[in-house]
C-alpha cells in the first residue's frame, strides 16, 4: 500500500495515541513520543512495524504521540491513519489483514 496523502487517526486522551503518518522518502521513518517510552517503547515499535507490514507500507513518515494506548489500539491507530491516507474509506477490511 503506497501512503498518497498526509493523515491522522486517534487523540490525545489517556490510553490513546495519536498516529500521522505521510509519504516517505524511501523505508519507514519512525517517530515517537511516550510518556512510557522507557518502559514500552520497544513494544511501541515492533507492533507499529508488525502493523506496517501486514497492510504492505514500505515507505512511510509516521508519527506516533503515546498516551498509554494498548497494542490493540496502536494498530487500530496506524491501520486507520493508513486507510485514511489512501482514501479507503469503504468496505474496509478490518480484521482480515492485521490479526
Amino acid at each position: 500500500m503506497k501512503i498518497t496523502r498526509p493523515a491522522m487517526a486517534g487523540t490525545l486522551e489517556s490510553s490513546d495515541c495519536q498516529v500521522t503518518v505521510e509519504e516517505g522518502d524511501g523505508g519507514i521513518s519512525l517517530t515517537l513520543k511516550s510518556a512510557v517510552i522507557h518502559q514500552f517503547g520497544n513494544r511501541i515499535r515492533k507492533v507499529v512495524y508488525e502493523t506496517l507490514e501486514r497492510l504492505g507500507v514500505e515507505d512511510v513518515r509516521i508519527t506516533i504521540v503515546d498516551k498509554g494506548a494498548l497494542d490493540c489500539t496502536i494498530k487500530a491507530r496506524v491501520e486507520g491513519a493508513v486507510y485514511r491516507s489512501v482514501g479507503e474509506t469503504e468496505l474496509l477490511p478490518w480484521g482480515r489483514r492485521i490479526r
